[in-house]
């Protein structure tokens, strides 16, 4: 592991965050042996032992799932708060921590174009999307919500929660909704919402945000984004194809819009975002609290959110990162997004030009984010699939960490063709992530391990 500057960082601000608080009267802390120094490292040892058990999520040679480390300030600044253990759930729980929220999530709207709005942090992009989707169910009742069969498993699983009908839309050789698809379940009359994702965790597509909403015009229908992977990505447009720069620059008409500080963000688990563009919806929200809302007539973060207790930490940690690295287009963060996904288009341009001719990236062209995926040439769709499995294990010998996917083989297929008259017949796939800056620079021992780790396979 590379040298962590943390250790000294919590250090040297945990001094300042004493001095806040210096005037108080001293106290003795629990006597109980379990606040000993020495019984405390011994579990710690124990804890880092176990630890060791983990794919190298920190390091460039993990490039499987999305699992990217968090900037180390906002480790240390996570740390720092848990001195505290602040609770965004009302402002005596977190004074300071809910006035951090309110600042980080601003400027996050900030990134989508949005000066008005209401939003909050969440435990996860999970329950962000929860919450988009029951406003929408209360402006539409009875509607349905429908979001492409490329779209997160949660959304199907949310409307079940929520008692909402919910219908996949097919999607076309770009794993992007179909629009055609879509105006057939528009014609029906009974479609409330509409979810749209920008950066669909399979390979990365994004739906036609643009073409959605000129639809939005002629049927009337709410507009979710999705953008709990791919939403930072709108800070980069000019590194983006046209079709995806098209999407996000209209992101700003969507209805709401949800983004995971804890994939592209650099922050820890858990963190999500939910964004409303109209400020009137916190009227849903509306509670009443016998004990919690009366040290002040200010907002309480409580008041619009569907979860109660919230870690402040997550909120201290999401600010502190975004004043070292704020969220504009040309800074420090923006030009990370940017090296993760020329890295992931250099890896799909060897992948076309292999010499050997051993695989098969989507025919649909380059990856529209940092997605990458290809199937290994194979006379059958069983033996291109064992030659994956066989690929991805052998890469892991080689320290190289990758991550399989099932897709339809119509997407590898010329024009999209249907192959032995099944479209849907699926065939399991290597797929790489590579969100990490430091990947660029590591491309070639990626592409060493992984050209070595397929012949191996292929040889078999």
């Amino acid at each position: 592991m590379p040298h962590d500057p943390v250790p000294a960082l919590i250090s040297r601000a945990t001094e300042l965050l004493e001095a806040e608080f210096a005037a108080l009267p001293a106290f003795e802390t629990n006597p109980s042996p379990s606040f000993e120094p020495e019984a405390m490292a011994h579990v710690l040892e124990a804890a880092a032992h176990r630890l060791g058990d983990n794919y190298p999520y920190f390091h460039p040679l993990y490039a499987g799932q999305m699992l990217k480390p968090p900037h180390p300030v906002a480790r240390a600044a996570y740390a720092l708060a848990m001195s505290i253990n602040p609770n965004n759930h009302a402002l005596d729980g977190g004074r300071a921590s809910s006035e951090m929220e309110i600042e980080a999530v601003h400027e996050i709207a900030g990134m989508f174009g949005w000066t008005e709005y209401l939003g909050h942090l969440t435990s996860s992009g999970t329950m962000a999307n929860l919450e988009a989707l029951w406003v929408s169910g209360l402006l539409a009742p009875g509607k349905r919500i429908v979001g492409s069969e490329q779209a997160h498993y949660t959304h199907q699983r949310i409307s079940a929660v929520l008692k909402v009908d919910y219908s996949g839309i097919l999607v076309d050789g770009h794993g992007r909704m179909s629009m055609e698809a879509l105006e057939v379940e528009l014609r029906k009359g009974d479609v409330g919402t509409v979810v749209a994702t920008l950066g669909t965790t399979a390979i990365g597509a994004v739906d036609p945000l643009d073409q959605i909403l000129a639809l939005r015009a002629r049927y009337g229908f709410r507009v979710h984004v999705d953008g709990a992977y791919g939403g930072y990505f709108c800070l980069i447009p000019e590194s983006l194809d046209e079709p995806a720069r098209l999407a996000y620059a209209s992101i700003d008409q969507a209805d709401s819009i949800v983004v995971d500080p804890h994939k592209h963000g650099l922050q820890p688990y858990g963190c999500g975002c939910v964004l409303f563009r109209d400020p009137a919806v916190g009227r849903f929200y509306k509670h009443d609290s016998p004990y919690t809302y009366f040290t002040s007539k200010r907002l309480h973060l409580g008041e619009i959110s569907l979860e109660c207790s919230r870690a402040g930490a997550a909120a201290v940690a999401l600010w502190t990162t975004q004043k070292l690295l704020p969220l504009v287009p040309g800074g420090e963060f923006a030009r990370g997004l940017a090296k993760g996904l020329a890295a992931a288009l250099e890896l799909d341009r060897r992948l076309r030009l292999d010499k050997a001719g051993r695989f098969e990236p989507l025919t649909a062209g380059a990856p529209e984010l940092d997605i990458v995926v290809w199937k290994l040439k194979a006379g059958t769709l069983e033996r291109a699939s064992q030659l994956a499995q066989e690929a991805f294990e052998a890469c892991a010998t080689r320290d190289l960490h990758l991550a399989l996917v099932q897709l339809p083989h119509s997407w590898f297929a010329p024009d999209g063709h249907v192959v032995n008259g099944v479209e849907a017949t699926l065939v399991t796939c290597l797929r790489s992530v590579l969100m990490k800056p430091e990947h660029e620079a590591w491309l070639d021992r990626i592409w060493e391990r992984l050209s070595a780790a397929c012949a191996d396979a292929v040889e078999k």
